[in-house]
């Protein structure tokens, strides 16, 4: 297929179900044409509609991105089908809740693989691409636990921990060479998104992100905002910003704290376990969108990202009002 405008094509993996399809509709809205990564058969066919749906090109790509051959044959996919690839998004991740001795060591594997090694293969995929074109954006999905650990989540966080190295490292090297290939993190709030029916666990009560909720989209937003004019690093909520800096600040006040209240925070006292199949080994049938089960709790936007949405005007407005402070002040001085 020819190239339509200059948006250009961008890639999301884990893009057929929760954040990662609120951030395929929220490129298609804002003109790119995307290509959707993962597994499941019916949540691809999805979010491929939805694309369309916007106007824009998808493509489908069932892909397991632990599997680094895998990514590489099917971002050949994606070049051949739509073009060159501008925007990769590595969002795909996995996991269980239990704590590290109760976590089979397959199912730790399994979420590393998933989780830390599908962003490497993800990010390797892309560059190999966009390097000898020296252009193009890479945008990792980080989350507020890759800053701190909690209880019940050790194979998630170190993954997300460990994609914060890697990907230091690899600016690190871009860098060097001069490249003008960008690469940013998006640190995410708790969402509500699908993955909390879908983790496995044999706890009787329905999991669900520790409180604070945000829907999916206002992650979504942030990312394509990062895609419109890349940032090293971006914190998604106020949460995410409270939790980061009290842990470079009060970190061993955090250790007491999470393990008091972050064990019972991630389970919904009123909701019985989730009926559904976990997805740590296979997709889950169905095209299940983009929310979770707590749209009740959910909030729909955050202060702190509509100001980093907004800060052009805001650092306007901030200068402005400087300035007529110091013309005020000038003005006394003169008049004494």
């Amino acid at each position: 297929m020819a190239r339509t405008d200059a948006r250009g094509v961008a890639v999301v993996t884990g893009g057929s179900a929760g954040l990662g399809r609120a951030i395929v509709r929220e490129l298609a809205d804002r003109g790119w044409d995307v290509a959707v990564l993962a597994r499941g058969a019916d949540g691809l066919d999805g979010a491929v509609s939805d694309v369309r749906a916007r106007g824009r090109r998808g493509l489908a790509v069932s892909v397991d991105v632990s599997d680094g051959a895998d990514v590489e044959r099917a971002a050949d996919t994606v070049e051949q089908e739509l073009g060159e690839i501008d925007l990769w998004v590595n969002n795909v991740m996995s996991g269980s809740i239990a704590t590290f001795l109760d976590t089979a060591p397959e199912d730790f594997e399994r979420a590393t693989a998933v989780t830390y090694l599908g962003t490497v293969n993800g990010t390797r995929a892309a560059l190999t691409r966009m390097r000898s074109r020296d252009r193009g954006h890479i945008i990792q999905i980080g989350s507020a636990l890759a800053h701190r650990g909690i209880p019940l989540q050790s194979a998630y966080c170190g993954a997300k921990h460990a994609v914060h190295g890697f990907t230091d490292s690899v600016v690190s090297e871009l860098t060097h060479e001069g490249s003008a290939v960008a690469v940013s993190i998006v640190d995410m709030p708790a969402l509500n998104t699908t993955q909390f029916g879908w983790v496995k666990s044999n706890f009787p009560h329905h999991p669900q992100p520790v409180p604070p909720i945000y829907q999916p989209e206002v992650g979504a937003r942030a990312v394509a905002d990062v895609a419109d004019k890349p940032r090293r690093r971006t914190w998604v909520g106020n949460s995410t910003v409270a939790l980061i800096l009290g842990t470079r600040v009060a970190g061993r006040f955090l250790d007491w704290y999470l393990a008091k209240n972050a064990w019972e925070g991630q389970f919904a006292p009123d909701a019985q376990a989730s009926t559904s199949s976990p997805n740590l080994y296979e997709p889950v049938p169905g095209d299940h969108g983009a929310h979770g089960a707590f749209d009740d709790k959910a909030r729909g936007e955050s202060l702190q990202t509509w100001a980093i949405r907004h800060r052009t005007p805001l650092y306007t407005a901030a200068g402005a009002a400087a300035a007529a402070v110091l013309a005020v002040g000038g003005s006394l001085l003169r008049r004494r």
